[in-house]
């Protein structure tokens, strides 16, 4: 497929690109050499090919959630700096 330089042109000011005369040729016959490329993928025969859905093969690792002991407040607060009835007391962050 030829790619003109008015359709170069106009990519380029969607991408806001800028270059001159011989940078634009030069994009017309590197894009249309891609094109090419692509075509060539077009004749591939992919019938018995499955579609992939990630490239990875790894597989994710999940644990059973367990129920376990937590700090019940009392203990938390016990060796706070500075606290309140219930909560911890910090530095002010925003002014």
């Amino acid at each position: 497929m030829k790619i003109d330089k008015e359709t170069v042109k106009k990519i380029a000011h969607l991408a806001r690109l800028e270059f001159d005369e011989e940078g634009a040729e030069k994009m017309a016959n590197d894009m249309s050499q891609i094109l090419d490329w692509v075509e060539q993928l077009d004749e591939v025969d992919t019938g018995d090919v499955e579609p992939l859905t990630t490239m990875s093969t790894e597989v994710n690792v999940l644990r059973k959630d367990d129920v376990g002991t937590h700090l019940d407040r009392e203990k938390a607060l016990a060796n706070a700096p500075k606290k309140d009835e219930t909560y911890f007391r910090v530095p002010k962050v925003l002014e």
